[in-house]
């Protein structure tokens, strides 16, 4: 506030709360001081802005012919803030989810939701992401942002785990002479991570006679040392998890 030499009276006010009359000081309030850099400036100086000290401000002045205002409304602007975000969780295929991300600011910021997956393209939520039947290619790490431009975005993430049964999605049979060595593969995908058992006919494969069965993650393998004739037949490779099974039939031939 600037005043003329010809003003007898000043003074601030805040909703109709007297803070300054002239140089006394009617506020209680530590923060706030008079800035008079020259005679003729009459300012106000709040420190330590708070969203509670948002609203009109008045200066008054009283000259010899009459009263004068001039009002400034003062506008608090508080960054993004995310202050509840939903936890990592882990569930089945096909279920329903819902991701919450709530944030507070002013003005109110916008919330956007991102999987990182190679494309991060942005998802259609704002404070709660519904994902409906959820699929295992949705599974991995959501970024939600909250911006209101006035200060840099605030992020979060949740990493979900989509669980589903065992799939088998490479076999690997083998043509092998009889006194070679017989390799057999299978491949599987599932979350979490299957087990994998050997058969031949009906019987179950251990680590004996020739026989040996390496588990690589989601791969299998079964070696059989000096093929015999009798080694000669199908092999059945079984994957399983907690959320289902399938097997696959291989063949070792001459």
């Amino acid at each position: 506030c600037y005043v003329d030499d010809k003003v007898s009276k000043v003074a601030w006010l805040n909703r109709s709360n007297i803070i300054f009359a002239g140089q006394d000081k009617w506020s209680l309030d530590p923060r706030v001081d008079l800035v008079t850099k020259g005679q003729l400036e009459y300012s106000l100086r709040i420190q330590k802005v708070d969203v509670y000290d948002e609203g009109s401000y008045t200066c008054s002045i009283q000259t010899k012919q009459q009263p004068k205002t001039s009002q400034v409304y003062l506008i608090v602007q508080v960054p993004a803030n995310i202050y509840k975000v939903s936890e990592d969780i882990t569930v089945n295929e096909g279920s329903n989810v819902t991701l919450s991300c709530l944030a507070s600011g002013r003005p109110d910021p916008a919330i956007t939701w991102r999987l990182l997956n190679p494309s991060a393209e942005p998802l259609d939520g704002e404070e709660y992401l519904d994902i409906i039947g959820i699929m295992r290619n949705q599974a991995g790490r959501y970024e939600c942002k909250a911006s209101n431009d006035v200060a840099t975005p605030d992020v979060k993430y949740v990493n979900v785990v989509v669980n589903y049964p065992p799939t088998i999605k490479k076999t690997q049979s083998s043509e092998t002479q009889v006194g070679r060595m017989g390799t057999l593969q299978c491949d599987a995908t599932a979350v979490p991570t299957p087990e994998f058992e050997w058969y031949r006919d009906e019987k179950r494969l251990s680590n004996a006679q020739g026989i040996n069965i390496q588990i690589l993650g989601t791969t299998t393998i079964l070696m059989i040392a000096n093929v015999t004739e009798e080694d000669y037949g199908n092999y059945t490779c079984v994957a399983s998890n907690r959320l289902g099974i399938q097997n696959a039939s291989l063949f070792l031939y001459s």
